[in-house]
């Protein structure tokens, strides 16, 4: 019965199957989480099957595997051992029991999976090519430089905003490619990462043609914090229930400034 439900999808009324399919047409549809909110996880897997359902998903492009893995050559049926292995699994960085079901929705459905990040082999080269600060207008490099300071709780050395910038840049780059490389005319690639690759002015859509037409959604946990979430960053904003509050920058200030 579950494998029954999977298959034909959500409903065409259900919440998520309806805010989606309201974006499309689309070539690409960005879904923008808070990795630590597992009902972000839950929604995506919802709009992979509502596209599939459709006949709508032409790839799922991920942040949490690499550039160049794919589960293209695997069929259907493979196992999740399988597919981790197709995509270079990180279970410390990315959860399996988190990410896995999103994935193995579209396995199932024949659709290839795409990593999408930049490996981290390419990042030290990143850091160091300054042609990046140029792939963003300088309002938009500004911000994106004050978004890296906020990320990393004001606590990186100014001698480092520069170069870790261009590491979220790269980035978006390597996910903006991987999104036209899966183009299919009349489908829609779908893109999970975090919110700030999937913002307009500063993420993925800066790096991709204006041919390309694209959609962008914010999942939100509670009310908006974040100051480089101004109206108009993303197209949509689908809310889901605040999570309890937690001291990010704690355990940050713990890694950086260890005691001692």
């Amino acid at each position: 019965m579950l494998a029954g439900c999977a298959a034909s999808g959500p409903p065409a009324d259900a919440p998520v199957a309806r805010r989606a399919m309201a974006l499309l047409p689309a070539d690409a549809l960005l879904l923008g989480e808070q990795h630590d909110a597992s009902e972000h996880q839950t929604i995506e897997r919802e709009t992979v099957e509502a596209l599939v359902a459709r006949g709508r998903l032409a790839a799922l492009a991920i942040e949490m595997a690499e550039e160049g893995a794919s589960t293209a050559h695997l069929g259907a049926t493979a196992t999740d051992d399988q597919v981790q292995t197709a995509l270079d699994w990180n279970e410390k960085a990315w959860s399996w029991s988190a990410y896995g079901p999103v994935v193995m929705a579209a396995v199932r459905a024949g659709v290839p999976v795409l990593g999408a990040n930049l490996p981290r082999a390419r990042m030290k080269d990143a850091m160091a090519d300054v042609s990046l600060d140029a792939q963003l207008g300088a309002e938009a490099l500004k911000a994106q430089q004050e978004a890296v300071r906020e990320g990393h709780c004001r606590l990186l050395p100014e001698s480092q905003i520069g170069p870790m910038t261009r590491i979220q840049i790269a980035r978006d780059r390597a996910m903006a490619q991987t999104l036209l490389k899966a183009r299919v005319p009349g489908k829609t690639v779908l893109l999970v990462s975090g919110a700030g690759h999937s913002a307009k002015a500063l993420g993925v859509p800066q790096h991709l043609p204006s041919d390309l037409a694209v959609k962008t959604v914010q999942l939100q946990a509670g009310a908006a914090s974040d100051p480089q979430r101004a109206p108009g960053a993303f197209d949509a904003v689908w809310q889901t229930p605040a999570l309890p509050e937690k001291d990010y920058c704690a355990t940050l200030r713990a890694q950086i400034r260890p005691p001692g």
